[in-house]
């Protein structure tokens, strides 16, 4: 006889799932290895590549580390709402490549922008200060500190400062919902109105891209990451439909 299953994650597509329970896995991982005083952001956060600490995999790596619950459960949830439905949609293969490519596309678009703004700040510093920075500044910035000098603090910042979170590829899945179901009523939280699916994604890459250009240091938020998920979804979704349409 059967009664059915009392697990709540039995009723979600095999995909989303997992991502999941993966995620909250490494958040917990996370916390165990701190308190044996390891970081695994040293090796799983995506740092510059400028950095000692870069290694390829974390472009893959990094989106499933979160800063904390609240990031946690914020990328989660949005996984959760909208990540069962499109894995319906596209099937769960196709629906794990498109989260894994929108992240690394995220993580990319993150490093190149990095990049950008470290080639507008470096005309303020002397190649002697440069090297410095390179030489000791990890060092300052894993003992909490960082320089008094705003330009050096920056720099330092960009290049040894890890980006971790699955945020790209959430926004990416944000774009697919927006361009899949256009015209979806949606209830916002704060303020608590019903807004299409087309018009929240807009508004909200539109807020990411203020953002970004905005450049505030004191906001620790990849906001071109979270464009690059958008940007390489956008491309994704409409490569798949330009296929579908030329093999009929």
């Amino acid at each position: 006889m059967n009664f059915g299953s009392s697990n709540p994650l039995s009723s979600l597509p095999e995909v989303v799932k997992n991502l999941l329970i993966i995620n909250v896995l490494m958040l917990l991982a996370t916390y165990v290895a701190l308190q044996a005083r390891i970081d695994i952001t040293d090796w799983l956060g995506l740092h510059h590549w400028r950095s000692e600490l870069f290694m390829p995999h974390q472009l893959i790596t990094y989106m499933f580390l979160h800063g904390g619950i609240t990031h946690l459960f914020f990328n989660m949830f949005a996984l959760w709402m909208f990540g069962r439905v499109l894995e319906q949609v596209f099937g769960p293969k196709r629906f794990l490549i498109y989260y894994m490519v929108t992240g690394i596309g995220a993580g990319v678009i993150q490093l190149i922008t990095t990049e950008l703004r470290l080639q507008s700040l470096l005309g303020d510093l002397t190649p002697q200060d440069f090297e410095l920075i390179m030489r000791e500044g990890l060092e300052i910035l894993q003992a909490g500190k960082n320089y008094v000098d705003p330009t050096a603090r920056e720099i330092n910042a960009l290049i040894n400062r890890s980006t971790v979170g699955a945020s790209g590829a959430v926004f990416g899945i944000l774009l697919a919902f927006g361009m899949l179901f256009p015209n979806v009523q949606l209830m916002l939280l704060i303020p608590p109105i019903p807004i299409k699916a087309k018009y929240f994604v807009i508004i909200y890459g539109a807020l990411e891209l203020y953002l970004g250009i905005s450049n505030n240091p004191a906001d620790n938020v990849a906001h071109f990451a979270h464009l690059g998920g958008m940007l390489f979804g956008y491309f994704m979704i409409k490569w798949w439909k330009s296929n579908r349409t030329n093999t009929h």
